[in-house]
């Protein structure tokens, strides 16, 4: 059966695209000339092989709960699970694996990158999926990725923040129910207010003294 090797290679946040992605640069490799891969990867965070500064730990609370219980609720966060088409190679081929990325803070993978500051993020990237190739005979055959072929790499935290700047530069996501959000659209409009930054301010301002 032939044999694929998936390497992690490095990371780069994508300028041009229409929405925050960050690409993860693979390699893979095979003895076997390749038609073609169909490639399923998850992607998890590996949260527990990381150390956390003490506001780090402050600002993960809601995905961990306290620190002096992160001994049994620390654990990995799926962040994507991703298919894509690999063309065909021979020897090796570097791709770029496009993970979409969110400032929607009701997303836990997000919620993990905004309580962050700075250093590495741990990876743990699983691949399944099937690969075309030829044999030494000309013939074409299928077979499955094995299932314990995997790549760990260590995504340094400012490719993320970069990647959310390039579309939401010095913004943060604010989820509100209905309900909540007309009240304070009745409140900025009726102050003549020019956003909700400034209504939030006044409110705030009100409230605070």
């Amino acid at each position: 059966m032939s044999e694929l090797t998936i390497q992690v290679r490095g990371a780069e946040a994508v300028c041009a695209a229409a929405a925050p992605t960050v690409a993860l640069c693979l390699e893979l490799s095979s003895s076997e000339t390749i038609q073609t891969v169909v490639l399923h990867s998850q992607i998890q965070i590996e949260a527990p092989r990381r150390r956390y500064s003490g506001p780090e730990q402050a600002r993960l609370r809601d995905l961990f709960g306290e620190p002096e219980r992160w001994g049994q609720t620390l654990h990995a966060l799926l962040w994507a699970n991703l298919t894509t088409t690999v063309p065909g190679f021979t020897g090796s081929i570097g791709i770029k694996l496009a993970v979409p990325c969110t400032f929607d803070l009701n997303v836990t993978a997000s919620k993990y990158f905004h309580g962050v500051e700075d250093g590495d993020v741990p990876l743990t990237i699983l691949f399944s999926g099937t690969m075309f190739y030829r044999t030494a005979a000309n013939q074409l055959q299928a077979a499955p990725i094995p299932w314990n072929t995997e790549a760990r790499f260590a995504l340094p935290v400012a490719i993320w923040k970069q990647s959310i700047d390039l579309h939401h530069p010095n913004t943060a996501w604010l989820g509100l129910r209905r309900d909540v959000y007309e009240r304070l659209h009745d409140f900025k409009v009726g102050r003549g207010l020019a956003s909700f930054d400034e209504a939030l301010e006044r409110m705030m301002e009100a409230a605070i003294p």
